[in-house]
């Protein structure tokens, strides 16, 4: 794996939108956000736009995204919110600039098309809070900041509150590389040239806003392309706002039921997601999972 540059005092930070509109002081927060934080935000030209439920069009946002990996300037790419629209510009980004100088690239939901990207490169991204959300915790805060600017391994992540851990599913243990991120972003990527590689990884799973029968219909597609088959083992993060009447199978049902017994290590209830807290996970790092323990520890760095 390659290791982007740590962070440090006065690194510039261009603020993206590859997917969905921003909301009026969105960007001026995120903007005061990084400021805070001792960094220098760069807004992409294009990122106070609003083109239907897209932040911008197609071009737009592909020209703010490939005018950040392209400027030797900026030490970072941290993507200002979700929605949808990152797919639509995969093929359009200059991914040969993030090859030349990598930097740590930063988002989760819809930017997991971004992650499944960089995976081919073989270098370190991060799957984590978006600088607009309007309440960033500081548990959320404190693990972004660590993972960009520290060259230790953090070792077992912490929960918010002192004591949680996940539920166990599938006990044991496993170690192997940080892949995966929003559910319906790794499946919608099978039989591209994104499509996920978890031969061997820590598979990491978050969703929101589906019911649990599409849950189910998400992960036996995953099933059936065989990514499943070789994973060392399965991390699930937060499955919100699925909409189901207490009379429905939940969606925790459905996880146990598709991923319960596939001789792999599988635990539910790690805070990644769309959740108030938030990890910040590096794509690529080596991990541990204990299902037993229900805990998700980093063995490396993802910045040098």
């Amino acid at each position: 794996m390659i290791r982007p540059p740590a962070l440090k005092p006065g690194a510039r930070v261009a603020l993206v939108a590859p997917a969905g509109p921003l909301g009026d002081g969105a960007v001026d927060r995120a903007v005061e956000r990084v400021l805070g934080w001792g960094w220098e935000p760069v807004p992409g030209e294009h990122v106070r736009k609003r083109h239907g439920y897209l932040s911008a069009p197609d071009a737009d946002r592909a020209a703010d995204l490939n005018a950040a990996l392209a400027d030797d300037s900026v030490h970072a790419v941290w993507c200002l919110r979700g929605g949808y629209g990152v797919m639509r510009i995969l093929d359009a980004v200059d991914w040969r600039a993030l090859e030349r100088r990598p930097k740590p690239v930063i988002g989760f939901s819809d930017n997991t098309a971004l992650h499944l990207a960089i995976q081919r490169l073989d270098i370190a991204s991060f799957h984590g809070p978006h600088p607009a959300t309007e309440e960033l915790t500081a548990f959320s805060a404190d693990g972004l900041l660590r993972a960009l600017t520290s060259t230790d391994a953090a070792g077992i992540l912490p929960f918010p509150e002192d004591g949680a851990r996940a539920e166990t599913i599938t006990g044991d243990a496993a170690e192997g590389r940080l892949v995966g991120g929003n559910l319906s972003l790794v499946a919608a990527t099978l039989g591209t040239p994104y499509a996920i590689d978890a031969r061997g990884a820590i598979l990491f799973l978050e969703e929101v806003g589906e019911a649990p029968y599409r849950v189910d219909r998400l992960l036996s597609q995953l099933r059936l392309a065989g990514v499943l088959d070789g994973v060392a083992g399965i991390a699930l993060g937060g499955f919100t706002e699925t909409g189901m009447d207490e009379d429905s199978p939940g969606v925790l049902d459905v996880l146990r039921d598709l991923l319960g017994g596939r001789g792999v290590p599988v635990a539910h209830g790690f805070p990644f997601g769309h959740v108030d807290d938030n990890w910040t996970l590096p794509v690529g790092a080596r991990a541990r999972l204990d299902a037993d323990a229900g805990t998700l520890a980093l063995l490396e760095p993802a910045v040098a």
